[in-house]
């Protein structure tokens, strides 16, 4: 069973995720070694998990055929299925095509 902390009481040398990601950090394999809880009324508390800081590995590097990936992935985010068109933004999931054609289902 991994320690528990309360809100804003983890000692020093544990980090979230995404405070390893800011110090350019992954957790590289390791388990998580505590838990912290943040209160809430009349609900469960949200639950994050810690990782030895000192035990992290440094992120990987982006290779060009991973930004490439990504760069794909993006793209296909932003092109609506009924236009074909880049529409600068990513297309909402809620609509399923770009703003301009659920406004203009004729056009």
């Amino acid at each position: 069973m991994a320690d528990v902390y309360r809100w804003r009481l983890a000692p020093d040398g544990l980090a979230t995720r995404r405070q390893l990601r800011v110090l350019g950090l992954r957790p590289g394999g390791q388990d998580v070694v505590a838990e912290l809880h943040r209160p809430r009324r009349h609900k469960a508390p949200l639950v994050a998990y810690l990782y030895r800081v000192d035990r992290a590995k440094p992120v990987r590097p982006m290779t060009p055929g991973r930004a490439a990936a990504l760069a794909a992935a993006m793209r296909a985010r932003r092109t609506c299925p009924t236009c074909r068109r880049d529409a600068g933004y990513c297309i909402p999931r809620s609509l399923g095509m770009c703003v301009t054609c659920h406004d203009n289902p004729a056009a």
